[in-house]
């Protein structure tokens, strides 16, 4: 569909003379459309080329311009076409009103030509520069939303290639980081429900943490492959080794890091940091590296700590067999209170099925 490149002028009066004289004015210069009351008015501001400019008397019957006005920017579609009362109300109340419900002039009758085409083209030009600059700033941001999300993407395949180096220097493979991914938004979103927990709600905290997931193991970099893929019982000291894993993961995320603190788009990496640090901490004290307990392990750990165990247990590993689901979720209510947060424990058990349907769709393929 095509339209006249003349601006349109929509011409509302009540008086057919006052409409042919405002018409006869206009009519070389501009595609005019005229309506002879309120109701009519609102109609043809409706037709398709939108108007650029509304000329609207305000004195007019069952429906005044005023109103006509509130109408008009009242709907999405009409509510950024600019309006010019034309009217014998020369009062300073009447154009303070006018003004006040959005009107961009005021003409008085009876009109002056040279006013009318001045004040016309004025706006008619401001109008087109506007909707020149909004389409133009619509495609700017359409175009950096573009570039942002081709960024995370970019963003989110190398972290899950990083995390994965680790992985399979233990012979775990991608699934294993798209299943613990997966179990900590569900656990993250159940959790969010409990007024407690309601800052997990706040803005995208619950991606940033899906997103930190990956990295949990990065660490593992820097454990001798006899000790990370020994098929028995760790030795005291390769015990002590591999419970280093943490420390030099959270380590070389926090080197990562050094001079880029403030940067909001890195605050998953922040996160990181912490579930890298203390994902093997445990609710009671027990755990590693550094002995925290109950909620001095950070939030982001303590989901990634029954993620990680349940993906553990239900997963062949050089050393033992994969447990079923059903051993596995066992094994987790057992730890409730004293491996594993007793509140992330119920979050497990009322979303358990997920768990395992997660599972099943990320299973591994030998």
């Amino acid at each position: 569909m095509t339209f006249s490149k003349l601006p349109t002028v929509l011409i509302v009066d009540d008086q057919p003379l006052n409409l042919a004289v405002m018409a006869d004015l206009l009519e070389q210069d501009y595609l005019i459309r005229s309506a002879d009351c309120g109701a009519r008015a609102l109609q043809a501001a409706l037709v398709l080329p939108l108007p650029d400019l509304i000329l609207l008397d305000v004195m007019m019957p069952d429906m005044d311009g005023y109103a006509v006005l509130q109408r008009l920017r009242a709907d999405p579609l009409t509510a950024g076409i600019p309006v010019i009362f034309v009217t014998g109300m020369d009062s300073e109340q009447d154009e303070e009103r006018g003004f006040a419900l959005g009107a961009v002039d005021y003409i008085t009758k009876p009109i002056r030509p040279a006013i009318v085409d001045a004040r016309v083209r004025a706006h008619i030009a401001l109008k087109r520069a506007t909707d020149t600059l909004r389409r133009q700033n619509e495609g700017l941001e359409a175009e950096v939303q573009r570039r942002m999300h081709e960024n995370q993407i970019v963003q989110d395949v190398a972290m899950r290639a990083l995390a994965s180096l680790a992985e399979t220097r233990d012979n775990e493979t991608g699934n294993h980081i798209r299943r613990t991914q997966a179990y900590v938004d569900i656990l993250a979103r159940t959790l969010a429900e409990a007024s407690e927990y309601r800052a997990l709600r706040q803005g995208d905290i619950i991606d940033i943490l899906v997103k930190a997931a990956p990295l949990h193991d990065i660490g593992k970099v820097g454990i001798p492959d006899h000790i990370l893929n020994k098929p028995g019982a760790l030795s005291p000291d390769e015990w002590r080794i591999m419970q280093t894993h943490t420390v030099i993961g959270s380590d070389a995320i926090e080197h990562s890091l050094e001079g880029e603190e403030n940067h909001a788009p890195l605050a998953f990496l922040h996160v990181a940091m912490d579930i890298a640090h203390s994902h093997h901490e445990k609710w009671d004290g027990s755990g590693y590296p550094a002995g925290l307990k109950g909620i001095e392990i950070p939030l982001a750990a303590r989901l990634m700590a029954v993620a990680d165990v349940f993906d553990a247990l239900i997963s062949e590993r050089v050393y033992k067999r994969a447990f079923s689901h059903d051993e596995a979720a066992r094994i987790i209510r057992e730890g409730r209170g004293t491996h594993f947060e007793p509140n992330l424990v119920d979050a497990f058990d009322a979303q358990f099925a997920e768990f395992c349907a997660i599972a099943n769709r990320h299973k591994e393929v030998r």
